[in-house]
């Protein structure tokens, strides 16, 4: 880090654009750095991932480290340096807080390790309900400033676009502190309470189940209401005359449906409301909502019309569902074939119940996205493009706090990062208003110096480990260790 400017009581920090005066003693505006009798430190210790058991479940693998173990539990061969707690490399040139080398399966490595300043920068949150949230496109808020937007629908989840550089730097003072404030309590696994315009109310938090109105999800859909009719046509087959599914999306109609026509089921004379697509098949039976399979029907009847005469008669049976098994009705035709509903024979209820069981728990998932712009990549070499391109080439292996990153493709690095697969509190911010995450590149040595890398501020995972303050955690869940050797192109695989 370069040595901060100095005044008779402040030292001025430059690990960002706000360029704060900080007192002794006391921490600047983002609280990540602080003045320690006039020298600029980073306030949170640097976090290193312990890779401490096998495969096999053993503390020390001895057989692989026989030959090289001098009896401590924390090797360099165990360890990953992360970016969480590094630093950045503002202003851009800088080379990153930490290049660090290493040694896999005799060959060196080098992982350079920043924690980036991202304007540009999101969320993507993925909400499992059936529940209709908003319409496409409608205004995402917290605290009445608008924070995003409602996408697409996917399979049995809503989905959300929040942040970006247009809210953090395109509206008011107060939208930009909001929208950076929010993001920041997503990624570090907390819960936000977002509302969506003419829609609901929802509390996220990654990893954890939505809250919908107050109301929590306990499950996604088995499917739309037409694959829910072919998922379990066989075992309605003999048992009822009639299965409708009732969907927002897509309802389905046994009787019509081409699973029941296989199986030989008998016309029933059910008129259904809405769009008629394939057969079994009906689009916009009822406006969206938060009642049955994500319409705003709590009376499932009226999606129906009367019965055709000629072909529907007294006596028969009907079976009403959602897509999730929460809500169901059984139904018996009277002499005027009106739907009159009955206690649900136990024959059914298995089969309702199988239903709920198909249902994965409804979660958030909770996505970091962000592009990996000059300030990150002039900190890995003089020679930015280099970086892509070694990305592109899968030369560099990139990964967040140790987690995987998925990197898009196109042009830059615009990378995706599941924030649960993360070290706890891996997220920090800076009042311009920006994100602040860790990022780390992982390559062999020869392709760091081919990219024109910074090979005089190398620094070896010893050092690291001896004169750092650490803080040390196991490797989180079934993240792939970042160095495993099927991260990069080794030799005989025609690596350069």
């Amino acid at each position: 880090m370069t040595k901060p400017e100095t005044g008779a009581e402040k030292i001025r920090c430059d690990a960002c654009p706000v360029m704060c005066y900080i007192a002794d003693g006391k921490v600047g505006a983002c609280d990540r750095y602080a003045n320690d009798a006039g020298a600029l430190i980073r306030v949170d210790p640097l976090t290193v991932l312990e890779r401490a058991k096998s495969e096999g479940g053993k503390l020390v693998d001895f057989v692989a480290r026989a030959d090289d173990w001098d009896g401590e539990l924390l090797t360099p061969q165990s360890v990953f340096v992360t970016a969480v707690g590094a630093g950045t490399t503002y202003p851009d040139y800088k080379p990153a807080p930490f290049i660090v080398s290493s040694k896999v399966e005799g060959v060196d490595l080098v992982t350079v390790v920043t924690e980036g300043i991202f304007s540009y920068c999101g969320v993507k949150v993925k909400i499992d309900t059936d529940r209709h949230l908003g319409a496409e496109c409608a205004a995402v808020r917290v605290d009445g400033e608008q924070i995003g937007h409602v996408t697409t629908a996917e399979y049995g989840s809503q989905m959300l676009s929040l942040g970006g550089v247009h809210h953090f730097t395109g509206g008011s003072k107060k939208q930009g502190r909001v929208t950076c404030h929010a993001l920041l309590d997503l990624c570090n696994n907390a819960a936000v309470e977002l509302t969506v315009d003419d829609g609901a109310t929802v509390l996220v938090e990654a990893g954890k189940p939505p809250v919908v109105n107050g109301q929590m999800e306990e499950r996604m859909r088995v499917g739309c209401g037409s694959a829910t009719i072919g998922m379990f046509a066989k075992q309605w087959h003999g048992l009822v005359d009639e299965v409708v599914v009732v969907d927002d999306h897509i309802t389905g109609v046994i009787s019509e449906h081409q699973a029941g026509k296989v199986l030989g089921w008998s016309e029933t004379g059910i008129r259904v409301k809405g769009r008629r697509s394939t057969p079994g098949r009906y689009f916009q039976v009822a406006d969206p909502g938060t009642g049955w399979g994500g319409t705003n029907v709590t009376d499932p009847l009226t999606i129906l019309g009367d019965f055709k005469p000629a072909v529907a008669r007294p006596g028969l049976t009907m079976l009403m569902v959602s897509t999730t098994g929460e809500q169901f009705g059984y139904y018996v035709l009277n002499e005027d074939l009106v739907p009159v509903e009955s206690p649900l024979p136990e024959s059914l209820r298995q089969s309702v119940e199988r239903i709920a069981e198909n249902c994965e728990p409804a979660l958030c998932s909770v996505l970091f996205m962000g592009g990996a712009g000059g300030s990150l990549r002039a900190g890995v070499t003089e020679n930015p493009v280099r970086l892509t391109r070694s990305v592109r080439d899968m030369l560099a292996y990139v990964s967040c706090g140790g987690a995987p990153a998925y990197v898009w493709p196109g042009g830059g690095i615009t990378l995706m990062s599941d924030v649960t697969r993360m070290p706890s509190m891996s997220f920090g911010y800076v009042p311009t208003p920006a994100l602040v995450a860790p990022i780390e590149f992982t390559m062999r040595l020869d392709d760091y110096e081919a990219l024109g890398g910074y090979m005089d501020e190398i620094i070896s995972v010893d050092e690291v480990l001896g004169n750092t303050d650490l803080r040390q955690i196991d490797q989180l869940g079934d993240n792939p260790w970042p160095t495993l050797p099927s991260n990069f192109r080794w030799p005989e695989d025609g690596g350069q």
